[in-house]
């Protein structure tokens, strides 16, 4: 089964023939648009064409961001996904703004500024920190959770990672060295999780700005391509289980890097970084499930697939792949409205069902 495909719109034109200042806005619009993707967000249509505008040098991001906020509260009838569009929408904008400028303040203030600009107008603690311990079940680790850091000593914990970073000296490093010390700072940047909502974008555009400002060329693409995959590899770094046999494994993450600052070419897929994975999720590609259906997709037998109609195997396949799928999402894949998708959805709840809140909840196949 293929990587289920990023939802970013299509700018190849304008980066493949396009102006350098039209290529370069493309790019950024690309990487700022494809981070939503960490969790699980997609931006409007409406935002797309705006979008197109900036880069052909009709209006500026600050138009684009009015435009963007008049939409939403002209808006007399509501979608159900209108509230997730509207956080994609607004948090692209801020961040496309953010790395236009390619400035940095390379302190705990800075970066805790930088998560109040990038979610300015869509998070009501936007640039706080939190006060409070959290825990999240992710998808990577089978409803494991990393141990994040408690919340007294999180600004502590900031100062020393940041200043710690700033007395390093990268002269003479080889490539292996590089590599394993960057991957090590950003993952332990993320592990603090200073926000309440919002810490792998944050970390992310941090990322692009310091590596920037140190003077490595950052290819924004593989962040536009591999947000998901980004996020749980920061998540495998973070994650010991003892009792399971399982060790930290920042290899994930550095082969995110090696692509990035090497140009080498890994294979960034997030099946593989599940842990205890089956059999067809080990460095292989898995059996494709449309079709002719011979094989198990996670847990469905294949006596239930075939029961099923052809769109409604194919959000099977989605779901294996991309367990953050929203029905927006499936519904622009599958070229269907969304009352479509929901009622596929509501006959296969013996097959899949969502887990968590409908923002930032995602999508587990039952067992049989």
């Amino acid at each position: 089964m293929k990587e289920l495909p990023t939802y970013t719109p299509d700018f190849e034109e304008y980066i493949r023939q396009g102006e350098p200042d039209k290529k370069e806005r493309a790019q950024i619009w690309r990487t700022a648009i494809g981070l939503q993707q960490v969790d699980g967000l997609e931006v409007s249509e409406y935002f797309k064409e705006n979008v197109k505008r900036n880069i052909e040098g009709e209006i500026s991001i600050d138009e684009v961001q009015k435009l963007t906020k008049a939409y939403y509260v002209s808006k007399t009838t509501r979608e159900q996904d209108d509230e997730e569009k509207e956080e994609a929408d607004k948090v692209a904008a801020n961040i496309s703004k953010i790395l236009a400028t390619q400035t940095l303040d390379f302190s705990t203030n800075g970066y805790i500024s930088l998560h109040r600009r990038i979610f300015s107008g869509v998070f009501k603690r936007a640039g706080q920190i939190r006060d409070y311990d959290i825990t999240k079940k992710e998808f990577v680790l089978r409803g494991g959770t990393v141990n994040y850091l408690n919340w007294e000593d999180l600004r502590r914990a900031l100062d020393y990672e940041i200043d710690r970073e700033k007395q390093f000296d990268y002269r003479g490093l080889s490539s292996d060295a590089l590599i394993e010390h960057v991957a090590k700072f950003v993952s332990d940047i993320w592990q603090i999780h200073a926000f309440g909502e919002g810490n792998t974008r944050t970390t992310a555009v941090f990322t692009i700005q310091y590596l920037r400002s140190i003077g490595y060329e950052v290819n924004n693409e593989l962040f536009a391509a591999h947000s998901w995959y980004f996020r749980n590899a920061l998540v495998r770094a973070n994650y010991k289980n003892a009792v399971q046999g399982i060790n930290y494994e920042p290899v994930y993450l550095e082969r995110f890097f090696r692509n990035l600052l090497l140009g080498e070419q890994w294979e960034l897929k997030s099946r593989y970084l599940v842990i205890n994975p089956p059999t067809e999720y080990a460095e292989q590609p898995r059996t494709d499930v449309i079709g002719n259906v011979t094989e198990k997709v996670g847990n469905v037998t294949e006596n239930i697939i075939e029961k099923l109609t052809d769109r409604q195997r194919q959000i099977v396949k989605m779901i294996a792949e991309y367990p953050l799928a929203t029905t927006t999402m499936m519904a622009q894949k599958l070229n269907v409205s969304l009352m479509t998708i929901r009622r596929d959805i509501e006959k296969m709840s013996h097959v899949i069902h969502h887990v968590g809140p409908d923002k930032g909840g995602r999508w587990e196949i039952i067992n049989d």
